[in-house]
């Protein structure tokens, strides 16, 4: 069969279009099939997702510098990266909401958030944890004069939470009947428990202490109850074991170092958490962090020294 002109053309114009297509699906597959390792190697930059104003995880300093304990552990993991890939390698760190957190992962925006998550199992079918680094729970922040009254119930009272924490889900289920108020971020909420919007502020107890220790008028408020005691971790997105391997190599050999008392991983711990830190411990708290380290050491095997 022979094709004039026109139909010549047409076909051309057909297949050249099922050419592109094909390309087109072929290098979505491929970045689509590319892990974290090689999206770091290919590009040199680490993009990590982290709070602006977890104090003292991750936060956004006087000079709008993100910085914290959880910053510190990427620095580490950053490092670790670097020296298995035998290159430079950029973190590149990007606040986000809370609730921004695992759709950036899903979607590859960024290759790891650590900020001050917690593990739930309804995360873990999205995207992976790595060990835990840190201890909290969830606790409420109130007006010094209405703590007693919060303390032997929550019925009816309005609690509020930032969207999709473990601090919300804590509540729900240690009071059905309170009144989940959402806020946008953590000095909404304050705000909201200044002016008397709500009752109370539910967030973790770490975080909540830090904002006392800051506030000129701290006087007025207090911590109360003790609703949950969690892990915090980092988040990566599934199915990228060899990243994994790396964000938690950094996390134990940091931890055990410390345990062993070396200076560098004693200073960087203190910084934050020690008697002259950001944010001092007590006693009961510092013991916990420390057995938690323990005992992921334990569970994970502990790293031979160099």
């Amino acid at each position: 069969m022979f094709l004039n002109t026109y139909q010549c053309n047409r076909f051309l114009k057909l297949w050249l279009f099922g050419v592109t297509c094909l390309g087109t699906i072929l290098t979505s597959q491929s970045v689509i099939a590319e892990t974290v390792m090689e999206k770091v190697a290919r590009t040199g930059i680490l993009t990590a997702g982290t709070s602006k104003d977890a104090f003292p995880f991750a936060y956004a300093d006087n000079e709008g510098q993100l910085v914290g304990y959880s910053i510190d552990m990427l620095t580490l993991i950053q490092q670790q990266i670097e020296q298995e890939l035998g290159q430079e390698i950029k973190l590149n760190l990007v606040p986000l909401e809370s609730n921004q957190r695992i759709p950036q992962l899903l979607s590859n925006d960024v290759d790891i958030v650590c900020d001050a998550s917690s593990f739930t199992w309804e995360r873990d079918k999205k995207i992976d944890f790595s060990v835990s680094y840190g201890t909290t729970g969830t606790s409420l922040l109130v007006k010094q004069n209405n703590r007693a009254a919060l303390s032997q119930s929550l019925v009816g009272k309005r609690i509020g939470v930032l969207p999709e924490t473990t601090n919300e889900l804590a509540i729900k289920r240690a009071e059905p009947n309170a009144k989940v108020v959402y806020h946008k971020d953590r000095n909404e909420g304050y705000s909201a428990l200044e002016q008397g919007h709500i009752d109370a502020f539910a967030d973790d107890d770490i975080l909540l202490t830090s904002w006392l220790q800051n506030m000129g008028n701290a006087q007025k408020f207090a911590t109360a109850g003790y609703y949950s005691q969690e892990g915090l971790a980092c988040m990566i997105p599934e199915d990228n074991s060899p990243f994994l391997n790396h964000v938690n190599y950094a996390l134990v050999n940091f931890m055990q170092s410390f345990i062993r008392g070396e200076q560098s991983s004693v200073i960087l711990f203190d910084n934050w958490f020690g008697d002259q830190g950001q944010v001092p411990l007590t006693k009961d708290l510092r013991n916990l962090m420390l057995e938690n380290m323990q005992l992921i050491i334990d569970f994970k095997e502990e790293i031979p020294q160099t």
